[in-house]
């Protein structure tokens, strides 16, 4: 199951922001696979099997 961590389209966030917020996502869950998903539009948590 995938967990919305962002979501691009309502955000207010820079892209600079934005890229902080993956770095710390990816440090706070190192079980998720974190990454920008294109269906949806956001920055998405994905546990890693």
């Amino acid at each position: 199951m995938d967990h919305i961590y962002i979501d691009i389209r309502t955000c207010e966030l820079t892209l600079g922001q934005v890229m902080r917020e993956v770095d710390r996502l990816i440090a706070e869950h190192p079980d998720q696979e974190i990454f920008m998903d294109g269906d949806v539009y956001a920055i998405v948590g994905r546990d890693r099997v």
